[in-house]
Parts: structure tokens; sequence; C-alpha cells
């Protein structure tokens, strides 16, 4: 079992050996890593440090999510790339 707080969004990208990943339940929680495994190491780990830093601040922390999902997806196209 995968044991994360929050929901994970993992892209692919164009280099096949990067991968990016952020968390819509924790502003700002982004990262990469060099697989989908290695994405989700990566964000437990920091999905921990956030929501300790956001304790320390005194700022509040979002609800852990009961039924968090991992969604792994194509790169988002870039702004750049929609323009006709």
């Amino acid at each position: 079992m995968i044991e994360l707080p929050y929901s994970l969004i993992i892209e692919a990208t164009k280099d096949k050996d990067v991968f990016r990943f952020h968390s819509p339940g924790l502003e700002g929680l982004a990262g990469t890593g060099h697989s989908i495994e290695d994405c989700i190491y990566r964000a437990k780990w920091a999905m921990t440090e956030c929501v300790d830093l956001l304790k320390e601040q005194g700022k509040p922390v979002p609800p852990v999510n009961r039924h968090p999902t991992i969604l792994i997806r194509n790169e988002a196209p870039s702004p750049a790339h929609l323009k006709p």
C-alpha cells in the first residue's frame, strides 16, 4: 500500500529520465524524480517536510486526504504550444 497523506500528480517530461510531481493539496509542493517510484518516494518525504514547516510557521495545514490518488500523465503543454 502506498501511504500518502495527500493526492499526487506525476508528469512525464520530454526527457525520458525526468518526471515532475506536485500535490494539489499542498500548495507549493513540487519536485522531480528519475522514475515514477522515485517521485512517489520523494513526494512522501516532501509532504512530511512541508507539513512540518507549515506547523513551525504557524500556518494552517490542509486536512489529510482520506482517499488520496496518484495521477500519472504526460506533461501538460506550455501556453506557447496552445497558440495557433
